[in-house]
């Protein structure tokens, strides 16, 4: 779908505030409701949004250490590629996972309450990931940015 200066700006102001009641985005980007609703469905059914949710705060649940962890498998065959996806995905502590170029094969995001949490989660979830041959974990100090996406360039449309 290629997006005009119009959807830039809805997507814009979504990320600022998804809950933005569909007047108030209209008014926003100079629509009427009806004609912002019907750009909204689009985008929706198009994929270019893909959900909405609320952004919690680790911290603020419990989880006060970000993992960052490296892995490497035994090869990179298709087979090899998924069983290690799809048992990755069941890991409820892992937030991000990227197949990587490079020296790794994987990247991933951890979310661990502490060091003991961690190493429970290293023990009994990375441990036994299918087709891990080498673990490399580095730990976050602190956030300097965290963006849940990249701006929008409306002049791009």
């Amino acid at each position: 779908m290629a997006l005009d200066a119009i959807d830039r700006a809805i997507l814009t102001e979504l990320q600022q505030d998804g809950r933005m009641p569909n007047a108030a985005l209209a008014d926003k980007v100079g629509l009427s409701p009806s004609a912002c609703s019907r750009r909204l469905d689009a985008l929706e059914k198009s994929g270019t949004i893909r959900g909405y949710h609320a952004r919690l705060s680790n911290k603020a649940i419990g989880h006060q250490m970000t993992a960052v962890v490296h892995i490497s498998l035994s090869g990179q065959f298709q087979t090899t590629l998924r069983e290690f996806e799809d048992a990755v995905k069941r890991c409820p502590n892992v937030l991000v996972c990227y197949l990587m170029s490079g020296e790794y094969d994987y990247m991933l995001r951890i979310a661990a309450k502490d060091l003991a949490d961690y190493e429970r989660i290293h023990r009994d979830w990375l441990s036994n990931l299918p087709h891990v041959v080498k673990i490399n974990s580095s730990f976050a100090l602190r956030d300097v940015i965290d963006r849940p996406n990249v701006g929008i360039d409306p002049a791009l449309a």
